[in-house]
């Protein structure tokens, strides 16, 4: 394990790539990003649902229903349905939100799109946040998704961050 990833990134990672390579396997890795960002815009909007996921006090038999129920309301794919099945026969469902988190990464990046953050002073329109994005894909050789804010702090201007790169 990695002196600076704490327990839960690294097995959050770990257990991402093996999501990502079946479903990758299977052929089924569209249907399952899709499945998976449901499942998170869920969790997200349903927090009781996030606090029972996260409660190492609830059994082993109710997570199970629950994956069930909801693999069967979400039309999960069956690769899907059996990996939280995994997760919560090895008690590691509580890390779901991370595990969620890391497989869309890998699906973006294997896309060979770049995440970047953008801040601007005032609301942009779609056709000014189209513009920048093509302008820097075109410039950086791969597309570039943002993650975008408004700051009414600031003056004027843009804030981009690229990884570690600043503009």
């Amino acid at each position: 394990m990695s002196a600076n990833k704490s327990f839960s990134t690294e097995t959050s990672e770990r257990y991402s790539r093996a999501l990502f390579e079946v479903a990758k396997e299977a052929a089924d890795l569209e249907k399952i990003e899709t499945d998976i960002k449901s499942f998170k815009s869920l969790l997200e909007n349903c927090p009781e649902l996030k606090n029972f996921f996260s409660n190492p006090t609830q059994s082993i038999n109710n997570h199970n229903n629950v994956n069930d129920i909801l693999s069967k309301k979400l039309s999960f794919s069956k690769n899907l349905k059996n990996f939280f099945s995994l997760l919560i026969e090895k008690r590691r469902i509580f890390f779901v939100s991370k595990i969620i988190d890391s497989f869309l990464k890998l699906c973006s990046k294997k896309r060979g799109e770049v995440k970047a953050s953008l801040i601007s002073s005032k609301e942009l329109s779609e056709t000014e946040l189209e513009s920048i994005s093509k302008d820097l894909s075109s410039s950086m050789g791969s597309t570039i998704k943002f993650d975008y804010k408004i700051d009414k702090d600031l003056i004027g201007g843009l804030k981009l961050q690229l990884g570690s790169f600043m503009i």
